[in-house]
């Protein structure tokens, strides 16, 4: 029994893969928070749902037609359930610090967000949209949208 689009959460199947996965993400994560951004490497600060206590992973915000968001290629991830109970968080690279609201989005407003995130990063997370990428048609990535959690987010001021 497969789990429902709306659950849907990939992590590595071997710990190898597990292993390497925590490396690299420690690795992209060190060098963003000494403000050396990879191809726009945040690292994503938003308070824990159940603890108040700050959690931390790295992300690739996605800008585009001028607004940004969030996207979830792992699915519904710890940092996706505290991103909806938080409604924002923060994006820091070095000792820059973006404080911001996020709302998450319905399907079928993600298509070409999809399209643009795989296109601008597939190298990297291709693996955990199982064979879909930016070529994908309109209807596909209208399909697989329910396992792929999206946030547009908002600068807060200060």
């Amino acid at each position: 029994m497969s789990a429902s689009p709306s659950s849907r959460y990939v992590m590595p199947a071997t710990p190898l893969g597990r292993r390497i996965g925590r490396l690299f993400n420690s690795v992209v994560a060190a060098s963003t928070r000494s403000g050396i951004s990879l191809r726009g490497s945040r690292v994503l600060y938003v308070r824990g749902r159940k603890s108040g206590e700050w959690r931390s992973t790295p992300v690739n915000p996605l800008t585009y037609q001028g607004n940004r968001y969030l996207v979830s290629p792992r699915g519904h991830t710890q940092w996706v359930r505290n991103m909806r109970a938080a409604g924002g968080g923060e994006l820091r690279l070095g000792r820059h610090v973006e404080r911001f609201t996020a709302t998450e989005l319905p399907d079928d407003a993600k298509p070409a967000l999809l399209r643009e995130y795989l296109r601008r990063w597939k190298f990297e997370v291709g693996t955990f949209f199982d064979g879909v990428g930016p070529d994908a048609t309109d209807e596909k990535l209208r399909e697989i949208a329910p396992g792929y959690p999206v946030f547009q987010i908002t600068a807060r001021p200060r």
